[in-house]
């Protein structure tokens, strides 16, 4: 049996910068606990798992699940942590959060360069009744690898054929020329908001704390519906992620009147045969205690927990992590 360590140990984290809080809001908590301490570093999703591959971090955090052929090419394990989704935001002067409607046709033309004013007759036709601005759109993109860019993107290419054709769902994409690009999603939200007449796509808990303004999203089922827990539950009761475990599957456009239709998981990964025992060993054991203590928290960060259910796979996942002799190791609480 591998014997836990007595000194204090810094965990170090990378990749997403849409859970960012949650990791740091569980990293607080936990190290009130114990002596244990987390550095986490919101480089974007594919930075992490990049980091992770060459074992420079002892966990990578991803808002896209690996393929298993990576896992299993790279000797890790992947398990998620919570469920959010991707919110289209806006800085419309006179139109009210919530009142601007958009359909997946309609957002993949404005982010493919093709609708370039907020009153064109494609978005006014969505929008009876609201006064639209004769303004320019002004849309902010993420530059850096991103899971949201990935989710968002996988979402628009199930909608819209022209999109999936000419961009395709990717980490980073080749964005028109005339579009603002930055880095992570604190850069997102600083820029709409100071930004009159602009358009981007972030994370759900920026929206909430930082009180962006967002537009009403048609669903699968045709339903106008704005982004909430519900609509995020809603849309992972859709999915076989609770009957099946198969966590690679997306959560995006999938059906039921409350769906929201951006929805996406967000993931942990680590080595499953570590080359440094004690961290790997301290990263298990603050996880652990993130899943048994950590659900009030992940509700402080405008996150949704996951259910008991798939809560019992990952753990079930973490039990194959070994040393490199093929030895389990010891992470238990107690």
């Amino acid at each position: 049996m591998t014997v836990l360590p007595v000194h204090a140990i810094e965990l170090k984290g990378a990749g997403s910068s849409a859970a960012a809080p949650l990791y740091r809001i569980w990293g607080e908590a936990y190290s009130k606990t114990n002596s244990n301490t987390l550095s986490y570093e919101p480089s974007g999703s594919s930075s992490g798992i990049k980091k992770i591959k060459e074992s420079s971090v002892d966990f990578g955090a991803s808002d896209v699940a690996l393929p298993q052929a990576d896992l299993k090419k790279f000797k890790l394990i992947q398990f998620p942590s919570a469920i959010s989704g991707v919110v289209v935001i806006v800085n419309l002067p006179g139109i009210r959060s919530g009142d601007l409607h958009l359909n997946g046709d309609v957002i993949a033309k404005i982010f493919s360069g093709q609708i370039e004013d907020w009153n064109d007759p494609a978005i006014a036709a969505l929008n009876p009744g609201v006064k639209l601005p004769s303004k320019t759109i002004q849309p902010f993109v993420r530059q850096d690898g991103s899971g949201t860019t990935y989710n968002f993107t996988d979402y628009l290419s199930k909608i819209s054929k022209t999109w999936q054709t000419t961009f395709g769902k990717n980490f980073t994409i080749n964005w028109n020329s005339k579009f603002t690009q930055v880095k992570g999603s604190s850069s997102i939200s600083a820029a709409v908001r100071k930004t009159p007449y602009a358009i981007s796509y972030i994370d759900y808990n920026y929206v909430v704390q930082d009180k962006l303004e967002v537009a009403q999203i048609q669903n699968h089922d045709g339903r106008y519906v704005m982004p909430s827990a519900e609509g995020f539950s809603a849309a992972l009761a859709a999915s076989s992620w609770k009957t099946q475990g198969t966590f690679e599957e997306m959560l995006t456009d999938k059906s039921g009147p409350k769906s929201w239709p951006i929805t996406m998981g967000t993931f942990i990964i680590t080595q499953q045969a570590a080359k440094n025992v004690e961290t790997a060993t301290a990263t298990l054991k603050f996880f652990t205690w993130a899943f048994m203590n950590g659900d009030r928290f992940v509700n402080n960060v405008d996150f949704v927990r996951l259910p008991d259910a798939l809560q019992a796979r990952v753990f079930k996942e973490m039990t194959t992590v070994t040393d490199t002799a093929g030895k389990p190791l010891n992470w238990s609480l107690q």
